[in-house]
């Protein structure tokens, strides 16, 4: 992904720094641990990576809205979402302990200084179980932003180079959602909206604008459009080659740059 690199917390809090001058409101943040293990200890332990990270950022930018991903992904050695039935990598996914760790990852967030929680492992019945949760400790007022109609696709692949967490084994589809049916994004977003979500994202987003379209119909919540890594580094190979034509020179694909192409 052309301009994106992973960024230490000093480096993260200069980076926010430039953001917020521009006057962009908000950042949301990803981590990347030093380890990864069965149970994300990384995701939920206070000292984990976005804890610290969101820390940094609103001591030095106290009005800077620090959106935090709460997933548990980026922080297991074998790359699912959730906790699985086995401790060696062909178990299948359990919803109901996953919920247990995204209550303790939401929390450590909220007790670190985050503005909003933003889960994204699409588990059944997570914002209510996140909801309870913050309520549970004293963060009534802080928002879920829920990833209520993320779909399986190959767009997240720069992302999952990036953080190292591509799945291990299968695939995400049991628990994300077919991109073929889109009354089952309508009925997430119902059950998110009555699980008590502040604001929805679809994601991804450049080719799921109908679903855009039609969940804002559905609901009068914010409404965000994620557009991932994928779609981004297409965006960027377009630019890429628009530039490359303009100025007279030829442009061809590389498959040793993933498609970016060369000149």
């Amino acid at each position: 992904m052309p301009g994106v690199y992973q960024l230490s917390i000093d480096k993260i809090v200069e980076e926010a720094k430039q953001v917020y001058d521009l006057g962009i409101p908000a950042i949301i943040l990803f981590g990347i641990p030093t380890d990864k293990d069965a149970d994300a200890t990384g995701a939920w332990h206070d000292h984990g990576i976005v804890q610290r990270a969101a820390t940094a950022v609103k001591t030095a930018l106290p009005d800077l809205i620090v959106i935090v991903d709460t997933c548990l992904c980026e922080y297991t050695q074998h790359g699912h979402c959730g906790y699985l039935e086995t401790g060696d990598l062909t178990g299948r996914v359990l919803n109901d302990p996953t919920l247990e760790l995204l209550i303790k990852t939401a929390v450590a967030q909220a007790n670190a200084g985050a503005d909003i929680i933003a889960p994204s492992g699409m588990m059944d019945g997570f914002v209510q179980a996140i909801r309870k949760g913050l309520d549970a400790k004293g963060f009534e007022e802080i928002p879920i932003l829920s990833y209520a109609a993320k779909y399986a696709s190959a767009y997240y692949g720069p992302f999952r180079d990036a953080a190292d967490s591509a799945p291990q084994f299968g695939d995400r589809r049991t628990y994300q959602m077919d991109p073929a049916n889109t009354r089952e994004a309508l009925r997430e977003i119902e059950l998110d909206i009555a699980e008590g979500a502040d604001m929805l994202m679809v994601k991804p987003a450049l080719a799921y604008m109908d679903i855009i379209w039609q969940v804002k119909q559905a609901s009068n919540l914010p409404v965000a459009a994620y557009n991932v890594s994928g779609e981004y580094s297409m965006v960027k190979a377009a630019a890429l080659k628009a530039g490359s034509m303009k100025n007279g020179l030829s442009w061809k694909p590389s498959p040793a740059s993933n498609g970016l192409g060369q000149i």
